[in-house]
């Protein structure tokens, strides 16, 4: 009987061990994915039926837009031939400093996999939507959702994700967040001010993208969490 009762212990502390290794997602993670995506659904359905939401995006559009200088050089944040690049870099550097352990080209592999993704998931849905552009652009369709956007948020968002374990301080990765965030909303608005996309072309991208970036957070956690030992 006492080796029973040492054996019912060490069972109980072994499903312990496993149950704190185990990585854990917070409730509200649900709504993080849930709720942008619900969101997108809304704005491409009110894209496709051409809505009273369109409409009130072109009234909003017409307030917003000033073409100038500076939303033309905003908006090429959004570029491929700027954010992918930048990407690129945070991606040689979070290489080079997890080199030595294991599997470290996991994360590295999972953003180059991503930024793949967003012409993959924003081509089709321009062709599926065929919204025409703002007065501001040449006559042509195919601008929903904002492809320049969504390019920035993947590309800066995934180099956050994977540069913010590296920081020692809280105050670099605050800074590190704030700088993602003011180059994702500077090219939105710069795609906006300059007439080169509706907001709701812009709001899309963001909802699409949160999903995309949770999606690549989680991944990250659970590999930190499981990822043995070298």
């Amino acid at each position: 009987m006492p080796n029973s009762g040492n054996q019912d212990l060490a069972d109980s502390t072994e499903q312990d061990g496993r149950a704190s290794a185990s990585p854990t997602y917070p409730r509200p993670l649900a709504l993080l994915v849930g709720l942008p995506a619900l969101l997108f659904a809304l704005i491409t359905w009110q894209v496709v039926v051409d809505g009273p939401l369109v409409a009130a995006d072109e009234r909003l559009s017409r307030v917003l837009i000033e073409p100038d200088r500076f939303s033309e050089l905003l908006a090429d944040l959004g570029n491929v031939q700027v954010a992918v690049p930048v990407l690129a870099v945070a991606l040689g550097h979070v290489a080079l400093r997890t080199r030595r352990t294991a599997r470290w080209w996991l994360p590295v592999a999972a953003a180059i996999l991503l930024i793949a993704l967003v012409p993959a998931l924003v081509i089709p849905l321009k062709d599926l939507t065929d919204r025409p552009g703002t007065p501001a652009v040449p006559p042509g369709t195919g601008y929903y959702p904002s492809g320049h956007t969504a390019t920035a948020a993947v590309a800066y968002g995934c180099a956050t994700l994977l540069l913010l374990p590296l920081l020692r301080t809280a105050l670099a990765r605050r800074a590190l967040v704030a700088g993602c965030t003011a180059l994702v909303l500077g090219t939105s608005f710069g795609l906006v001010r300059r007439g080169y996309h509706w907001p709701l072309d812009v709001v899309a991208s963001w909802c699409l993208c949160a999903v995309l970036l949770s999606a690549l957070w989680l991944f990250l956690v659970r590999t930190t969490a499981t990822a043995p030992p070298r």
